[in-house]
């Protein structure tokens, strides 16, 4: 998977670090943490999902069916997980780059961001 991750597939896999998910708790999962930014849609989740489980990145969990319908849990698999970890780590680096250069700039300017 080529780095850096684009921010619908970080937040695909930043939600199903945490439980296994079907589509729509993956849908409501990515709106949540991206307040709202981000709305996925089915077509685009499921191509997504398709394009991740080929890359080793996310697996099938179970599945079941719920009111007639097969309803697919998708998991993060160790691969995944050892990406998600090195962009959260590639990500934070530059957050405290920017952070670092903001406080400079704040106190060249006595105190004005």
């Amino acid at each position: 998977m080529e780095m850096p991750l684009r921010e619908p597939t970080f937040l695909i896999l930043t939600a199903l670090a945490g439980e296994p998910l079907h589509g729509y708790g993956l849908i409501a999962e990515v709106d949540r943490l991206s307040e709202g930014r981000i709305a996925l849609r089915p077509g685009t989740l499921y191509g997504a999902l398709d394009r991740l489980t080929d890359a080793g990145l996310v697996e099938a969990d179970r599945e079941e069916t719920v009111d007639g319908r097969l309803r697919r849990y998708y998991r993060l698999s160790t691969p995944g997980a050892t990406v998600l970890a090195e962009e959260t780590e590639r990500m934070r680096r530059n957050v405290e780059a920017a952070s670092s250069r903001l406080r400079v700039r704040a106190e060249l300017a006595g105190g004005m961001v």
